[in-house]
């Protein structure tokens, strides 16, 4: 998460509030306070958040209805902070959209912690999607086609040809090692026979080379590995 984390803490109660205002900025984070579900629902509306901590028992707006406002919105958590510790309103808040209910008085390292879980699965959640088309240079590859071009040529690969490029085109800086290679290509444990490696990487750099002449798309990085040529 290297956004910045905005959380807005909709608390009426200026001691509670601003205690949690603490635990979130010792935590590297930046809080906003709101002191009535009005309030809240006023910022809500201005910007993005990362998260809400949403007290139920707000004046202007209750909690339960702001909850019903936001609900259907997928942009953050929602983190009910409560005296209302009954099983039924729990139960009914988590249905209404909440991710999660502490009860007050709550333990600070717990609030802390349960901040930061959330906001962990939430960018795990949200992450883009890795694409299905890998392109470096000249060389694009469809993992939904299985299909290869370099400089518009189409290759003819085979499996592991094709898992090993698509592995280079990954992570186009880094330098592969054999057994990098190997491990995650053939999925076995690599005991130093470096052969195989060296036979498929061969046939898969002369496939690259008919097809686009002018072109060197694979480098060996002597001592270390394989990498996609800058």
């Amino acid at each position: 998460m290297n956004d910045p984390i905005h959380i807005l803490v909709a608390e009426d109660d200026g001691d509670i509030n601003r205690l949690l205002c603490s635990i979130i900025k010792k935590s590297g984070y930046n809080p906003q306070p709101a002191y009535s579900g009005t309030e809240a629902l006023l910022y809500l509306e201005q910007r993005q958040w990362s998260m809400l901590l949403l007290d139920l028992m707000l004046p202007g707006m209750t909690g339960e209805e702001l909850l019903q406002r936001i609900d259907g919105r997928d942009d953050m958590p929602v983190i009910i902070i409560s005296a209302k510790g009954e099983p039924q309103t729990k139960v009914s808040a988590l249905r209404g959209g909440a991710d999660d209910f502490i009860t007050k008085p709550f333990d600070v390292e717990e609030v802390s912690a349960r901040i930061d879980t959330h906001l962990r699965l939430y960018a795990r959640i949200t992450q883009p999607a890795l694409p299905n088309v890998l392109r470096h240079k000249g060389l694009v590859l469809d993992q939904d086609t299985l299909s290869v071009t370099a400089d518009g040529a189409e290759l003819s690969l085979t499996a592991r040809e094709f898992e090993i490029l698509s592995l280079l085109l990954s992570a186009p800086k880094k330098v592969f090692t054999k057994s990098n290679l190997y491990e995650r290509v053939w999925d076995e444990p690599f005991y130093g026979d470096d052969n195989t490696v060296n036979v498929h990487m061969s046939n898969l750099r002369s496939k690259l080379a008919k097809a686009a002449p002018g072109s060197e798309f694979i480098e060996t990085v002597w001592g270390m590995g394989y990498r996609l040529k800058p």
